[in-house]
Formats: structure tokens, sequence, C-alpha cells
């Protein structure tokens, strides 16, 4: 089947493996260093810090640490002196050895490693903040199938859909996050979808056809399919200043209703029409306090990758509604900021990872290497910021992932310190050998139920 591929198939392969590397990479190496800066701060040994697994491919003493490159590129580790409490033998072996440093020496080292990826993604969400730049932090509540606007004439204002209605189920499918019905949507390929809808406490199904999506891709190769049904009216929430929006006189608070004599329903629809018109002239219409006012904007051309082109779209400097959009007035608030966009994406994603294991959310919605090195890909695609903004979030995912009380993950260790802080012991080997095995077991199965989704993914869609 490889030796089928053309060579923009193989280009594009490389280029996302690349990425993969590029992104677990920084992620590996930061979690890990918090894990190796703690030791040296509470004056454990060190004996080897290693990205990836596995057999060295490479491996450089210096001090008393070896630091290696390792074949295997899905983490990394740090040895310690003194992991097993047999290995050290003098006082003063004891003294450099992990298992006899006291329990909140032991917990510092291990907290520190999910405790560096907060921090990484705290470095990247301030640095963003800091340059005037609007940051996305979603919550459930922004991610959930409710449908706020929506397209008259639409596929879905036709079948029936009304504003307020959440979709829960597509084709027999549960879903719980907008996403899901978008991707939904996307691969119908204009095949008709029977959607499940609540509606005041009563469930309703429908059947609705998808027609491809107005806009630039509606003549390319591979169109985009739509509903009509948005995430937000368009209200303007904020705007950027020395914008296009800005210069033209638009307000926090326009609600949007006409551009070049079309009326305008939805945010997505309004955006449309923006990104079409780069450096070309628009006359809008805005509802301020009751009163309808003309303006005049010019979008400024930003250059974006469609199809894997690169093209011009037109941005004028706004957001809009709803507790996504997270913005600093000043470079000093944006180290304060960074903590609440740290928190907020925190705690996204450990209600997530709740919802589906109370089963609210599916577990197809666990990706693996694959999907990770597709959308590093898809991330460089749209530029650096795209790839810095995927690392903080990947950067939270793992910090999260790591803090659960697995024996194997870190959260695993602390759970076992928390145990031995309330016994004043530590357990048994055999106790901890047996949680050890256990929690292995438990992780290789996630990883290839992963990586089954991933396959699933590919060969599926």
């Amino acid at each position: 089947m490889a030796f089928t591929w053309s060579p923009d198939t193989v280009w594009l392969i490389l280029q996302k493996a690349w990425w993969f590397l590029v992104v677990l990479g920084v992620l590996v190496a930061f979690h890990e260093l918090g894990h190796f800066l703690a030791a040296r701060w509470v004056g454990v040994k060190v004996l080897k810090f290693s990205l990836g697994f596995g057999p060295k491919i490479f491996g450089r003493k210096m001090g008393e640490t070896e630091y290696l490159l390792s074949a295997i590129p899905l983490g990394g580790y740090v040895k310690l002196y003194g992991e097993d409490e047999a290995e050290a033998t003098t006082q003063e072996d004891r003294a450099r050895s992990f298992a006899h440093k006291g329990l909140w020496g032991k917990v510092l080292i291990v907290a520190a490693g999910p405790g560096f990826n907060f921090i990484l993604a705290y470095f990247i969400f301030a640095g963003w903040l800091a340059t005037g730049t609007p940051l996305f932090v979603p919550t459930f509540q922004d991610l959930s199938p409710d449908i706020e606007a929506m397209a008259p004439g639409s596929p879905a204002d036709l079948a029936g859909i009304q504003i307020g209605d959440r979709v829960s189920r597509v084709n027999g499918q549960d879903i719980s996050t907008r996403n899901e019905l978008f991707d939904a949507v996307a691969k119908s390929k204009g095949q008709a979808l029977t959607l499940e809808i609540k509606r005041g406490g009563q469930a309703k199904t429908l059947t609705i056809t998808p027609t491809v999506a107005p806009g630039p891709q509606a003549s390319s190769q591979e169109p985009g399919y739509y509903l009509g049904v948005e995430e937000t009216p368009p209200l303007v929430t904020s705007v950027v200043q020395s914008s296009p929006a800005a210069k033209a006189g638009l307000q926090a608070g326009d609600h949007v209703t006409k551009i070049e004599d079309q009326t305008i329903h939805t945010w997505s629809q309004m955006t449309g029409i923006v990104k079409e018109n780069p450096n070309h002239e628009l006359h809008i219409e805005v509802l301020r306090e009751g009163h309808r006012i003309p303006l005049t904007v010019t979008p400024s051309a930003e250059k974006t990758m469609v199809n894997g082109q690169s093209v011009d779209i037109g941005k004028i400097g706004i957001s809009g509604p709803g507790r996504s959009i997270m913005r600093s007035s000043t470079p000093l608030m944006s180290l304060y900021d960074g903590l609440g966009a740290t928190w907020g994406w925190t705690e996204l994603t450990a209600i997530g990872l709740y919802k589906m294991v109370v089963g609210d959310i599916s577990s197809k919605n666990i990706g693996g290497p694959l999907t990770i090195a597709n959308i590093s890909g898809e991330a460089a695609a749209q530029g650096t910021s795209s790839v810095i903004f995927l690392i903080a979030i990947l950067s939270i995912n793992l910090g999260v992932l790591n803090l659960l009380p697995i024996p194997i993950l870190d959260g695993g260790h602390l759970l076992f310190f928390l145990i031995e802080g309330i016994l004043r012991k530590p357990l048994g080997e055999r106790q901890r050998e047996i949680a050890q095995q256990a929690g292995l077991v438990l992780l290789v199965g996630v990883m290839i139920f992963a990586f089954w989704n991933d396959l699933e993914r590919i060969f599926l869609k």
C-alpha cells in the first residue's frame, strides 16, 4: 500500500511526523525537566535524563548525569539514584538517594513533572496575551451542541430546528460537543443526517440534508458542508486597538445587521464575507442602542493555508460573544490573565476526562500518537502561533493525565506517598509491585484503545 502513495502524500506524512516529534519533544523535555530540577534541588543524584524510551541513539555524560536521546519517541524518563532502597549502602549514598529522602522531598520531585507542564502552558498563554492577541479559553457550555443562532432558509431552518435546541445524537451516535456535530456534517458528503434533539424536556427526531457551505470552499475540490447552525450571533464583544474595525468606528456591543445590503444572521456568515474580501471596502450596518448606524470597513489581508495553498483572507479585528475569548488590557495584566487561561483549559480538560469516564462524552474522542501527529501537522500548516498554542493545550493534557491516581503515572506515586503519610510508613514492596503491574496493564490498554481510535479515524472516515 505504501508504495502506491504519491510523492505529495509521502511528503505530507513526513511533515506531520516531523511536527509530531517537535511537539512531543517539547512536552516531554519540559515534563522531565521538572523532575530533574526538583531532584537536583532536594539533593537527589540524577543518573539519566532521556528523551524517548528504548535503545540509545545518542548519549553524553556531563557531570554525574547521562543525557540520552532514545529510539522510541513516545515519552521520556529521569532515572534517579536510589529508587531502590537497597541501592544506597553508605550514609553518603543515602544522602543522595531518592528512597531515603523525606516524604515532602519525594512529593516535590514527582509533582514537579506535571507541574512543569502547567508552567509551560502558563508561559505560552501569558506571552500570547501580552502581545494583545485574543486567546480562546472555552468552557463546556461554550462547546455544547446547543443551537444559539441559525441562518434563515438554511437546511437546519427548513428541517424545523429552533434556537435553544440541543443536539444529542447524530445518525444514532451520541454527541456531547459542537465539534462532534460539525465533524458529522463535514463527513456527510451531502447525505441526509438523522438528528435527535432535546427541546423543552422533549426529544424529537429530524432529518436534515447538509448543503455545500457558502464561501470560497464551495468551489474547491473538496467542498465543505453545513447545516446553517452557528455558535454565536453576529454580536461584537471587543475590538482590537488600531484594527480596521476600530478605525471604522465599530464598538463593543454592536450587532452587525447588514454587509453590502446582505442581511446578516450569524457570526460565521459575517466572518465569511469578511474573509472573502481582503483589502476590499465593505459597507456594513450595525445596531447600536436601538439605532442603525452605517459604517465602512476595509479588512486587512492575512496569509493562511487553504487546501494546502497560501491565500489571503480578510480580518477586521473583532471578537464575538461568549466566555471563550480572553484578552489582556496591558502586558502586565497578561501575567495575571495567563493564570486564568491556564486554569480554564485545565478545568475543561479535567471535566472532559470525567465526562468521558462516566460516559457523558464518547470514548471515541481519545486520540493517540497518530491523532497528535495529524493535528501537529495541521497546526504547522496554519503557522507558528498555532503550533505554540497546540503545545500549550497538549501540555495541560499531559499534566492532567499524569496526575491521575494510576500506578506507574506520577499521580499513582503521589497516591502512594499520601498513603505513606497516613500510615506513617510506605506500602510494602509486594503491594507496590502489584499496583504497578495493574497500572501498566491499564495504561497499555488505554494506549491500544487510543491507537485503534486513530486507525478508525484514518480508514473509516
